[in-house]
Parts: structure tokens; sequence; C-alpha cells
């Protein structure tokens, strides 16, 4: 097992240990409808699209299916009408945190991995992969252990990461009675992957995703309905001062990708906590991370 002596726990840690070995991928000629049923089915926020050979030619994800609602596409229209290319690639031997440069480099949230010269993918690193490599190196540092265990150690409750230090730190939101049209603006223009819904008092009642957008496109429902038709209830929340690594547990174990966060009642949103935030934070959830080295 590796020793990690540096000073962000991603060094050290390997693509080929946090990705996935399984990639959703479409033919070029395959509809619109087809891949949100995919990402729905294979809960996923893009599909590689592949031409001749199976090779990769470009990506298609949830905000690419959002664009086309908001632009009228037909269902019936081909995914490479609308794929973005080509792909970005990684090595399976690559480092996380290199992967996680090229990530932040290129504004994606996700890479195709192959091995060598081989053209074929044989696995997809996304966000969600990497904090997941991050929670179990978390659970299982020893620090951490003796801090579950009520043992002593030389790091306190002070040393560990909270949810406001990492956080994005502002919220976006729309009322019930706005429409869908206003709400893939917000989103397209903040490149938020889900705002809350406020009902008349000014009370979040429900959550918009993306996910939500694009299974609102797929059943036909007209643009101009109310956000309140498409929304789920209730809003998921934390407070802000919530230790990071439990509310990353929350998230994981809830296969949620985002969770909004509120100061001193749920009423009062502040800002949002994605598994990106959580990602591009590098270190764990504490700061031994940092400066002390891990070993699993």
């Amino acid at each position: 097992m590796p020793i990690i002596d540096h000073h962000q726990v991603l060094k050290g840690l390997t693509v080929q240990m946090a990705m996935r070995r399984q990639v959703i991928d479409l033919p070029q000629g395959a509809e619109l409808a087809s891949a949100i049923r995919a990402m729905a089915k294979y809960k996923v926020n893009a599909v590689l699209i592949t031409g001749e050979r199976h090779l990769p030619l470009g990506v298609v994800s949830k905000t690419d299916l959002m664009t086309a609602y908001y632009g009228g596409l037909p269902l019936e229209t081909p995914v490479a009408d609308i794929m973005v290319g080509p792909p970005q690639f990684c090595q399976s031997q690559d480092s996380l945190d290199a992967a996680l440069d090229q990530m932040r480099q290129h504004r994606i949230h996700r890479l195709y991995v192959r091995r060598g010269e081989d053209e074929t993918v044989s696995g997809v690193l996304a966000f969600p992969d990497i904090v997941g490599m991050l929670y179990r190196y978390c659970r299982r540092c020893d620090r951490n252990l003796l801090q579950r265990q009520g043992k002593e150690s030389e790091m306190n409750w002070a040393d560990q990461f909270i949810v406001r230090e990492v956080m994005t730190p502002s919220v976006l939101s729309y009322y019930a009675t706005d429409s869908l049209w206003e709400v893939m603006t917000g989103l397209a223009a903040y490149k938020f992957g889900a705002v809350p819904i406020l009902n008349p008092g000014g009370v979040p009642s429900g959550v918009i995703s993306k996910t939500d957008l694009a299974l609102a496109y797929l059943h036909a429902v007209p643009p101009e309905q109310e956000a309140q038709s498409v929304m789920n209830a209730p809003v998921v929340t934390c407070n802000q001062d919530d230790l990071l690594l439990e509310v990353i547990k929350r998230l994981i174990f809830s296969d949620l990708h985002r969770i909004f966060v509120y100061k001193d009642n749920p009423e009062n949103l502040v800002g949002v906590l994605s598994l990106s935030d959580a990602a591009r934070f590098r270190s764990g959830s504490c700061r031994a991370c940092l400066v002390s080295r891990i070993e699993i």
C-alpha cells in the first residue's frame, strides 16, 4: 500500500486507484433521449460518444442537454450534434494530483483513462471518484481513528476542517413561480449544478438540478412551466460549522453531488458544498494531511 509523505493527500495516489472501470458510452447517431435515459439509469453526469471502431469522439453532459432543452432541439437530435470534443484523456498511472490539475486547467469535470498507447478507453475519473478516495484515506488515518475512539492525540478538534472553509460562499435561488427558462439561464450563467427554490415567503422549499431539467426535457415539460412543477423536496442542508468529513460521508452514502449550507438556521442559506469543491481542496478532512505522514 502506498505511503504518502507530501503536503497533499493526492500526491502518491494514481488515477487507477480511484477511476471507475464502467464507462457509459453511446454511438454518435444515438438520440438525445437515449443520452438522458443512460445518464438517469447509471447515475452519471455525462456519456462518452463513440464513432467507428468504438473510438471516442466527444462527450455529452447534462449541461449540454440543458442547453439543448433551452434551445428547443428535438429529442430525436443525434448526440453528435451537441457533443463537446475531443474528450480529455489521462493515463491510468498518472497521479491524481496531476489529473486534478488537468481537469482544472481545461475546466472539465471528468477525464477518460487510457492505458499506454491503447486508444480504447479503460475507465473514467470524475470529482466524486477523487473525493471517495480522500474519504477512504481520512477514515483510515490513525489520527482520525484516535479521535473516533476517544484516545489522546496530538491533534484536536480545532485541526478538523469545517464546511465553511471549503464551500462556495454564495447561493443562487429562484422562486417557485419562476419559469424553467429563468432557472436554466441562471444555471448556465453561474455554472451551478442546482439551485434552491423558494416559496412565496422566501423559505427554501425545494431544489432543481440539471438532472431534474434533463428529465423534464425527456418528458416534454414546456420550459415556460413554473419551477415548482419539477423541483425536488426537501432541500438537503448542513451547518456551515459541521465537520467536513462528516458532510462528505453524507454526500457519498446518500449519492448526492452537493449540499446547501446554512448559518444559524436552515432557512438562511449561505453557500453550497459540492464534491467538486471537496476534490479541488486537495487535502483530506483535517490539517494533519498538510503536514504529516499518512500510511495506509
